[in-house]
């Protein structure tokens, strides 16, 4: 029988983290609290950038664009926001999306399915992927529970299991 694997990954759903932003922007543009705040939230490329003229608003608004990512389901570990700087007389934050596991890291979970998963399972770095072989089905599901386990500073998801 032929080995079965799988893929370990660290990437974001592009389209829910464009309806988090847009439902983000429309809470910011109707909610009461951020009226003739200056406050907005644009994106560009893959960075996001939210303005206000109040560094509380603007730590406010990076939470409201939080909780739309988190009702999306995408992992907090994704974005990596900067300290509100103040710009003249408004305060940035600005936000970039993290993706792709280093090799270090990656180096760092094999070696944890070495130490304390089965025996079976072999692992391979392949870019910013991990892939996972094993003849024994059973002893991949186990690994994914390690992994899942693990308390990663990034955000683990799993594909290609075959």
């Amino acid at each position: 029988m032929a080995d079965s694997s799988f893929d370990i990954v660290s990437e974001v759903d592009r389209m829910e983290v464009d309806n988090a932003f847009n439902q983000a922007d429309r809470e910011l543009a109707t909610r009461f609290d951020f009226k003739n705040t200056g406050t907005k939230i644009e994106k560009s490329g893959e960075k996001f950038l939210i303005e206000s003229d109040t560094e509380e608003r603007a730590k406010a608004a990076l939470d409201v664009f939080k909780e739309k990512l988190i009702k999306r389901n995408v992992s907090l570990k994704h974005l990596d926001p900067t300290e509100p700087e103040l710009s003249g007389k408004i305060y940035k934050i600005s936000c970039a999306l993290k993706e792709g596991i280093s090799t270090e890291n990656a180096k760092k979970i094999a070696k944890k399915i070495r130490d304390e998963g089965p025996k079976s399972v072999k692992t391979q770095i392949q870019g910013e992927t991990l892939r996972v072989t094993s003849k024994d089905r059973d002893d991949l599901q186990t690994t994914i529970t390690l992994v899942k386990s693990g308390d990663w500073e990034f955000a683990v998801q799993f594909t290609n299991y075959r």
